[in-house]
Parts: C-alpha cells; sequence; structure tokens
C-alpha cells in the first residue's frame, strides 16, 4: 500500500472531523497485505505469546467476545512495538451442544432429525453448515482491528486438533486417570446430554415446599414386633420441592442424633400413591432444622441422595426419564412431562389425604447453561477424569507464584474450587464432537482404548463398535495453548511459543477452562500454559443487568462500532475495564471517546496546517527536528517533559494490566495537557516573528505527537495508523513502528512546576471574566499581586505568556496594590488575581443581572426551607425526593453566595 506523504496543504486535506467509515477498512487491508502481525519463528526477538479464547463457531460477536478480544489486542500491538516476537494465535471452538442444536433445529424444518438422517450423513450435515457459516464470527473480529496471527488459525475439530485430543485420551486411559463408571450426572432433557457441574447455572427461583406424610408400616421389619398395632396410624412429615420424585423414594432418612426420631429408626415406612416399604435410616447428611428433620431419599434424582444410598445400600428407582418425561417405575404417571405428573401428583395426594399444605420458597434451581432448561440429575454411565491428582498439580503452581492471576483476589475463589473438586464427566451424548477413541467388542465384552481404531479385538473379532458419545468441549478447549502449536509433534512453534505469556479472559470461565489449561498443560508439557492470568469483569447493560438473550438486553458491539467508530468502542470498553469489578457499558462514555477520538484528529490538523510551508520543507524540517528536538521556549519544554511522564505512566498501568488506568492517562494528556494546554501555548510562537523559535516549536510539536500516537495505538489502531500517515516524511505502518520512547533528557521539573503556576493564574483569570460575563474577545488588565520576592520572580516569568493566553494588556506583576476600586478580585494560591472591569462590561447591566439571579435563588431557598422544616414532607414524601431536596439545597447555599461575591466586585 502506498503511504501518504505530507503536502503544504496537509492539514487542509483533511476532513474537518475524523470518518472512521472511511479509513478502517483501507488500514484493515493493509496490516492483512502486509501480513505485520505474522510471527515469526526463526525470529531472534524474544517471544510473547497468547492464545484467545476461542469463540463458538456457531456465536455472534458480544460484549464479553469485544472487550476480551481488545484487551488481548493491546497487549499484542503494545509488545510487538516494543520489539518482541508477538504471536497471538486465533482459533473458534466447534461448540458440541450448541452447533448441534442449530443443524436439529434446521432439520425438525424440514421435517425430520437426527436418528432419520443417520451418523455420518448429520455429521457431513454440520460440516456443510460450518463451511457455510461458520466463519462469520471472524469477518466480525477483524472489524474490531485485531492483530491476531491469522496465518495460525486453528478450529477445534481440525485433524491436528483431533489428533491431539486422542493422544490425550489414551494418555489418561492408560495410566487409570480416565475411566468409564455410572455415577450421578446433571442431564439436559433438551439437549440430550449429560453437562458437566460448570455447565449448570444455579438460579434462584420463586417455587414452593410441600408437606407430606408417610405412614409408618404396622410392624418393625427387624424384629416382626407390632408398633402401636391397635393406636392410630403414625406418620413422618416430609418437606420437598419436588414432589414427583418421591416416586422414585427408596428411604427415609433422619440425623443419628436426632432424638424426635430415634425409637423410629429401623422401622419402615409406607411410600404413598406406589405403596413400596421404605426403610428409616440414620444419616448425617440430613439437616436436622430444615423442615420436620425428616428427608425422602432418591438416590436416583438427587446428588445427595445418592451417595446416602450408596453408603446405605439402597436400590435406586429412576422414575424421570432422559427426555423429562415420567418412566414405567412411576407407575400411573408414566409417560407424563415432569411438570404435569406433579400437578397430577399433588391432586392425588390432596385427595389421599397425605399432602398437608404448601408454602412459598425461594429455592435454587440447576438450569443448563446452553438451552436454560432446568437440570435433571440422573443415574448415568459416563466417562470421568479422576480430577484430584492434576488438580492438586495446578493449585501448587498457583500457590509457588508460577502462575499470577490478577486481580490477586481470584486466587483464593481458585484454590477454593481446586481443593473441592470433584471428578469431571467428560462424555456427551452427541454427534458433532471429538469421538470416544473408545471400542467395544461384542465377541468378549472387551474395551479397547487407542489412537487410531483398532483392525480387531486381542480375541480375534472384527466386530468392534466405537463409543457413540463425544467428549466435553472443554476438554479439547483444556488442550488449546499447546495442541494449537502441533503437540503431540515438537514443532518449532511448540518450542518456541509454549509457554505463553499471558490469557486474557471473564472470570466466569476460571474453572471452565482456565483450570483445565492449567491441569493439562501440566500433565501432557510439565510447564503451566502461561504466566499471568488477567480475569476482566462482566460488561453489563445500563441499568446494571447481565446482557442475556432472555432478558433481550444484549448489544451488538458491532453496532457501536457503525454509531461511534471502533477506535471509541474501544477505548471505552478498556477505559471501564476495572479488575475485579464488572463494568456499565455507557453510552454518554461511547460519545465521549467519539469526541476523544474528534480531538485528536483536529490537534493533528491544526499540527500539520502548521508544520507545512508552501514547498512542503517546512513540514521535512519539522520531522528531521522532532528526531533531536531542541526546546528554547517553556512550553516545549513543558510539553516534552510531560510526554515522558505520560509514556512511563502508560508503560506502567500496561505492565499492571490496568487498562482503565492507562486510558485514563492517555486521555488526560492528550485532551487537557497537549491539545488544550500545548496547542494554544504553540499558537504563540507559530502565529510569531521569531523563526528560530518557530523551528524549534515545530520540532517540538511533531515530537510529542508522534511519540503520543505510538502511544495511543494499541488502544486506537485505526485513528492513529490514518494520522501517522499524514505526518511528514516516509514512516511506514504504525503498527510496525518501534514503542513510545522518550529522550532521557526531556523530564524537566522546573519547567512542569512554572507551567503549572501558569494554568493556575490562567485558570482563575478566566473563571473571573466568565464570572462577570466578559466577552472572550475583550482584552481586559489584570493585576497580579505576589508579596514575596522568589514566587513574584516566578509568576513575572511566566507573564507574557500568560497575558497571551488570557487576553490580558497589559499584565502587570505588583508586589503591592494599594487602590482596587473598579476591579473584581480572586485568589490563585499565593496570588492575589484583580481584574479591571472598566471598559469591559455594563456595571449597571450586570449588577441587575446579579441582583435578578440573587433574588430568584433566595426564593427558591426559601422554599425549599420551609418544605424541609415540614415534618409530614420529610416523613411521607419518597426518601429519594427528600435526599434530591436536601441536594438542591446545598447547591442554592452555594449559588447564593457565588452571586454575593459577584454583587460586591460589581459594586467595587
Amino acid at each position: 500500500m502506498n503511504e501518504r506523504r505530507a503536502s503544504s496543504d496537509a492539514g487542509f486535506d483533511m476532513p474537518k472531523s475524523f470518518e472512521p467509515e472511511r479509513v478502517e477498512k483501507r488500514w484493515r487491508d493493509a496490516w492483512l497485505e502486509q501480513e505485520v502481525h505474522v510471527a515469526d519463528a526463526s525470529s531472534s526477538a524474544t517471544p510473547y505469546s497468547m492464545v484467545i479464547p476461542p469463540p463458538n463457531v456457531t456465536g455472534e460477536l458480544h460484549m464479553g467476545h469485544a472487550l476480551d478480544q481488545t484487551l488481548q489486542d493491546i497487549v499484542a500491538r503494545w509488545k510487538r512495538m516494543a520489539g518482541y516476537d508477538v504471536l497471538w494465535l486465533p482459533g473458534t471452538d466447534h461448540a458440541g451442544i450448541a452447533t448441534q442444536n442449530v443443524v436439529e433445529k434446521a432439520l425438525a424444518k424440514e421435517g425430520t432429525d437426527r436418528e432419520t438422517t443417520g451418523r455420518e450423513a448429520f455429521e457431513a450435515r454440520v460440516w456443510k453448515w460450518k463451511a457455510e457459516y461458520g466463519d462469520r464470527i471472524l469477518e466480525q473480529m477483524r472489524r474490531l482491528g485485531l492483530s491476531c496471527d491469522w496465518s495460525r488459525f486453528r478450529f477445534t475439530l481440525d485433524e491436528g486438533m483431533s489428533c491431539a485430543v486422542r493422544r490425550a485420551f489414551v494418555e489418561l486411559f492408560n495410566e487409570g486417570a480416565i475411566y468409564r463408571g455410572e455415577y450421578i450426572v446433571n442431564w439436559c432433557p433438551r439437549c440430550g446430554t449429560a453437562i458437566s457441574d460448570l455447565e449448570v447455572k444455579h438460579r434462584e427461583v420463586n417455587g414452593k415446599l410441600w408437606r407430606l406424610r408417610y405412614p409408618i408400616a404396622a410392624q418393625n421389619p427387624a424384629d416382626g414386633r407390632p408398633i402401636d398395632a391397635a393406636g392410630p396410624v403414625r406418620w413422618l412429615e416430609v418437606d420437598t420441592t419436588r414432589p414427583e420424585t418421591m416416586l422414585g423414594d427408596t428411604a427415609l432418612a433422619v440425623h443419628p442424633d436426632d432424638e424426635r426420631y430415634r425409637d423410629i429408626v429401623g422401622t419402615t415406612a409406607v411410600l404413598p400413591v406406589i405403596g413400596r416399604e421404605l426403610p428409616v435410616i440414620a444419616d448425617s447428611f440430613v439437616d436436622p432444622k430444615f423442615g420436620t428433620g425428616v428427608v425422602k431419599v432418591t438416590p436416583a434424582h438427587d446428588p445427595n441422595d445418592y451417595e446416602a444410598g450408596r453408603r446405605n445400600e439402597l436400590p435406586s428407582v429412576r422414575v424421570i426419564g432422559r427426555d423429562g418425561r415420567m418412566t414405567e417405575a412411576a407407575g400411573p404417571y408414566a409417560g407424563m412431562d415432569r411438570d404435569e405428573a406433579r400437578a397430577r401428583l399433588l391432586e392425588r395426594l390432596a385427595a389421599d389425604g397425605v399432602l398437608l399444605g404448601e408454602r412459598e420458597h425461594i429455592h435454587a434451581v440447576g438450569h443448563c447453561d446452553r438451552c436454560d432448561a432446568v437440570v435433571e440429575p440422573q443415574v448415568s454411565t459416563q466417562w470421568f477424569v479422576r480430577i484430584k491428582p492434576l488438580a492438586d498439580r495446578a493449585l501448587a503452581a498457583v500457590d509457588e507464584g508460577r502462575i499470577r492471576f490478577h486481580p490477586e483476589s481470584q486466587v483464593k475463589v481458585y484454590r477454593e474450587w481446586m481443593t473441592n473438586i470433584r471428578d469431571w464427566c467428560i462424555s456427551r451424548q452427541l454427534w458433532w464432537g471429538h469421538q470416544i477413541p473408545a471400542w467395544y467388542c461384542d465377541a468378549c465384552g472387551e474395551l479397547t482404548v487407542a489412537e487410531e481404531a483398532p483392525q480387531s479385538c486381542g480375541c480375534g473379532s472384527a466386530e468392534l463398535r466405537q463409543d457413540p458419545d463425544v467428549l466435553d468441549t472443554w476438554f479439547s478447549s483444556g488442550l488449546f495453548p499447546f495442541s494449537t502449536l502441533g503437540w503431540p509433534d515438537e514443532t518449532d512453534d511448540l518450542k518456541r511459543y509454549y509457554p505463553g505469556q499471558l490469557l486474557v479472559t471473564g472470570y466466569d470461565i476460571l474453572f471452565f477452562w482456565v483450570a483445565r489449561m492449567i491441569m493439562l498443560g501440566l500433565r501432557f508439557r510439565d510447564e503451566v500454559p502461561f504466566t499471568d492470568v488477567f480475569l476482566h469483569g462482566l460488561v453489563r447493560d445500563e441499568q446494571g443487568r447481565k446482557m442475556s438473550k432472555s432478558l433481550g438486553n444484549g448489544v451488538n458491539p458491532l453496532e457501536l462500532v457503525d454509531r461511534y467508530g471502533t477506535d471509541a468502542t474501544r477505548f471505552t470498553l478498556a477505559s471501564m475495564c476495572t479488575p475485579g469489578s464488572d463494568m456499565v457499558l455507557s453510552s454518554e462514555r461511547m460519545t465521549g471517546y467519539r469526541a476523544f477520538a474528534n480531538k485528536l484528529w483536529n490537534a493533528t490538523r491544526f499540527a500539520l496546517m502548521n508544520l507545512t510551508g508552501g514547498d512542503g520543507q517546512e513540514g521535512l524540517q519539522a520531522s528531521a527536528d522532532a528526531a533531536d528536538p531542541r526546546p528554547l521556549l517553556l512550553p516545549d519544554r513543558w510539553v516534552l517533559s510531560r510526554t515522558a511522564a505520560m509514556v512511563g505512566e502508560v508503560e506502567r498501568h500496561l505492565e499492571r494490566f490496568r487498562f482503565d488506568e492507562a486510558c485514563a492517562a492517555l486521555y488526560s494528556f492528550a485532551w487537557h495537557e497537549f491539545c488544550d494546554w500545548y496547542l494554544e501555548m504553540s499558537k504563540v510562537v507559530l502565529v510569531g516573528d521569531d523563526a528560530e523559535a518557530q523551528r524549534a516549536t515545530r520540532g517540538c510539536l511533531l515530537a510529542s505527537l508522534e511519540v503520543l500516537l505510538r502511544a495511543l495505538h494499541p488502544i486506537m489502531p485505526f485513528l492513529t495508523e490514518e494520522l501517522w500517515s499524514r505526518l511528514p516524511g516516509d514512516r511506514g505502518l504504525l503498527a510496525l513502528a518501534p514503542w513510545a520512547a522518550a529522550d532521557d533528557g526531556w523530564p524537566d521539573p522546573e519547567a512542569e512546576e512554572a507551567v503549572a503556576l501558569l494554568q493556575d493564574l490562567a485558570t482563575e483569570i478566566r473563571r473571573l471574566r466568565a464570572d462577570l460575563g466578559v466577552d472572550p474577545r475583550t482584552k481586559t488588565p489584570v493585576k497580579l499581586v505576589v508579596e514575596e520576592e522568589a514566587r513574584r520572580l516566578q509568576v513575572e516569568s511566566v507573564a507574557p505568556l500568560l497575558a497571551s493566553l488570557v487576553r490580558a494588556e497589559p499584565l502587570e506583576v505588583l508586589a503591592v496594590l494599594d487602590d482596587t476600586s473598579g476591579m473584581a478580585s480572586g485568589v490563585s494560591g499565593d496570588t492575589q488575581v484583580y481584574l479591571s472591569l472598566a471598559g469591559a462590561i455594563d456595571l449597571d447591566q450586570e449588577r441587575a443581572r446579579a441582583e435578578r439571579a440573587l433574588a430568584r435563588v433566595g426564593s427558591e431557598r426559601a422554599e425549599l426551607e420551609a418544605r424541609l422544616a415540614n415534618p409530614g414532607f420529610v416523613s411521607n414524601a419518597p426518601e429519594a425526593v427528600v435526599e434530591k431536596a436536601r441536594a438542591r439545597l446545598v447547591e442554592l447555599f452555594s449559588e447564593h453566595e457565588q452571586l454575593h461575591e459577584r454583587l460586591r466586585s460589581l459594586e467595587r
């Protein structure tokens, strides 16, 4: 791509405002064409690698992606400019459940399903869908300006990735870390598969607590003695939130130390409706303070009950099937949906006198993270990873400091979860994914686990069936940091870029993905996969709610890009990213940073109009001077000093992953110091007659602007690349330029102190002019009174420049002033500021205006004081209304005092 060249009208040929849509595609194409973001494994530069959290192939870009990827891109661009060989490796995840659901819905519209289609044809159909639609999110990611190494893109079902998954499974199986067994799992009836604990979202719902009663059998099953045979029937009362599961009860349980039921333990109760006899057992898992202290035990449908059933050798009766309907074991309710069965059962229990009552009850109910269906615990034969040994090693890596979490508070969360971790269910009853590399022999029942399909069993039979299940998507994602680099082969990329340096992701997948990458990285590479983990918060809507499809409050980041531009969107996201906190998306901030981009645009436009002359030579000279700026005047010394301070501050914040503070430092310097102060001070020189001073100022102006654009580039790449291309000289792409650097001679504390004094004085003089309504074009006499001589000399040193900035004519610096009549006064530190009113304003008119305002404020203040003195208002009005009234009263007191002061000034 041909770079722009500066010309005599370089500033004038720029539009008057920044138009992102005109530049973004051009620079995206330029970066791709020149392969500026491709890592070089043969480079002598220090490697710096990151893997992107692979978005689902079914997905569309959402605000979480935009935040996550923007932060990674900031680091990638910064490190690349700092001289590192950066590999930021992109990829997408096959997303087993989500992708299969998409294609199954398409089949349903065609009047068929996957079983009718058959597995091979169904998988072909999903691959076809992936080829047509699966890369949409990649184009959306590119629109954010992401500087990934697209030449190394990976998809988790690529052949190389599949080879890595099979190798990992076989090795873990051979060492006994993977096993197949029956256990209670989380089952999603809608997705039709087991899901892990992490894929279950527990959400509080407004439910009910029903109280049921179970009759005690007439005799003790242990010795046959009658129990109150001649008396009334005895009952045990039980509270439950899921009455339909009672049909699968195989015991009632009480706490061993509960005196109320000591004589009942060992007896038998009768299950209503079904009539099954239930032993009454004692087990410490029962909470004697909950309900009546008696609980029903349903081993097939509750994890705690399942463990109690194993301890007490209870049978397991499954009454809810995998489709969410009641099984034959549910008796008269067989075939019903679980919700319908609940309603019909409650009617029957009420009619039989078994239902004693119900009450409202808020409790946590597990929902599938993918489809939001209520999860059904099921006893099922699944594949598991024996996770504790892996977890112990991963926990030690963090405790020993080999992996650092940012913010550090996440270490406690990680430690608690890894300490109490349960075995990982890795099998899924799906067809889209990595099929489990295990084969069953129908002839002898032998199981063969291998990386490649065996031709025959050890018994000689060729009749082998591969396990139909696929692996949990997170199993392949857990290998991502090294499988993407070619493992199990020892490739050059694997040797150079593993382990990586940084992982950036949301705290919500700390256990889904981060912990599993650490465990599997240590197991298969004997090294941690990364040394730093930055866990950012969630992006919430303007009301502070989590964005979700159910609330309909999701925001498409590309709509923000279209409205505000990519740079403003990125800057907003980075500026909101405070460690340990979620962030509230704000249209006001978006608008503000869109204005910030425009401010930078116009500042550069101003600079270009003052850097180039009729033949363009001044611009080229300024470019040469910028390489070694020689400041002659105070503003130039000051801006170089502040530029150096800004660069150091930004670097410190980025090193700590304080993206919010880096943005704040850049914004403050660019808007307030460079644009508001320096450009204004430089105008005084650039419109003057001192050619030598002008040349020095042009060099310093360009030097500071160049460093600012370099420092801003990682966050605002399109804007800065466009502005960089317009600067004089042949400079190439900013994306390939070195990181911002300041010369050791730039810091100048004396210049900073002097300009700070000038800024304070200018601010106070401008305040006085604004308060008095002085026309901005009017020149007014100003007198500055400073008693202390050394300080007075400092003020005198900045007085000429100050006079130009505040339109003071004349400006005098005095030790004492006897006559202050006709002057408005103010104070700036130890300096008295006097502004002459003569000829500046119409005193009579301004006095009348101030008196009217004073009367209005006094009237409103009296009304509010009376209202707040009224007990009826304070007691009965909404609290927010009362607080608003009190806050307004404080404002009115301040306004009243300011108006009084103004009147005193006008009366002099």
